[in-house]
């Protein structure tokens, strides 16, 4: 058995950990790029909401992007992160809320404590636990070669994914397939919620471009996704059957399966077009 030199200093979302590589009958000890996931807790105008198992990193874009896709407030500018702070146990995002959503949420009675960012966890009523969101007013239009362009820049923006092999991402393309943002994480809805997050920080209008994901098609990430009016999700997996009920209620276009030969399209497929 031998030893090798440390790499470099891991990539932001990732640490450095001994593993024992069993390759061809040699075994070797080294030090490997694993990917980080933490508790991470949500605190609204001082009360405790959800605690999500996520990757430390771009917290301030996944705090802004959580509340937007969950339906805490209706814009950016209603939410306020005034502090994050790492303890032992994980860490906490204290944010600021308008009054009138402090309430609704304290209604809400919802405790999402999950696994790698499940959003419906923990939900104390199917009606809580499933939220259809207005239908989708943006309809651009996403050629094929777009929508591989699109592709080919997220798998070469992964940077965790690379180090590790052990995350999710979630990109934001313009209509010409141009990759704009991508944000990573071990759970696939806190990926998306932090691209969410860095889009509105960003500036970018959730209607003028198309989102490409490298997970399944859940009904969450569908959900997410037309909460904020993006009109355009293509995941390189699977749809579930409610992901397609939402999608086709939403307005919204979901394609699945996307891969370099083709993809499969469950709802609105008039925005993706030939070419």
């Amino acid at each position: 058995m031998s030893t090798s030199d440390s790499p470099a200093a891991p990539t932001s979302g990732a640490v450095l950990r001994p593993v024992e590589r069993w390759r061809h009958g040699t075994r070797s000890l080294l030090d490997d790029h694993v990917a980080e996931e933490v508790p991470v807790a949500f605190v609204y105008n001082d009360e405790p909401f959800a605690v999500m198992m996520a990757t430390p990193a771009d917290l301030h874009d996944f705090a802004v992007g959580f509340a937007l896709s969950e339906g805490i407030v209706e814009q950016a500018a209603d939410v306020a992160v005034e502090r994050i702070e790492e303890f032992i146990e994980g860490i906490e995002i204290r944010l600021r809320i308008p009054a009138g959503r402090a309430e609704a949420l304290a209604l809400r009675r919802r405790s999402m404590s999950g696994r790698s960012g499940c959003g419906v966890c923990g939900s104390e009523l199917l009606e809580a636990a499933l939220r259809y969101p207005a239908p989708v007013s943006g309809d651009i239009r996403v050629t094929e070669t777009s929508l591989r362009r699109a592709l080919d820049g997220l798998r070469a923006a992964q940077a965790i994914t690379a180090a590790t092999g052990a995350a999710h991402a979630a990109g934001w393309a313009a209509p010409d397939g141009s990759l704009l943002l991508v944000r990573e994480d071990v759970g696939r809805h806190n990926a998306l919620d932090k691209l969410i997050g860095a889009m509105h920080a960003a500036g970018h209008d959730p209607a003028a471009g198309f989102l490409v994901v490298t997970s399944r098609a859940s009904y969450e990430m569908a959900m997410k996704a037309a909460s904020v009016g993006i009109p355009f999700m293509a995941a390189i997996s699977a749809p579930t059957a409610l992901a397609i009920s939402l999608a086709d209620r939403a307005n919204l276009t979901l394609v699945g399966f996307a891969r370099d030969d083709g993809q499969a399209v469950y709802a609105h497929g008039r925005r993706l077009v030939a070419g």
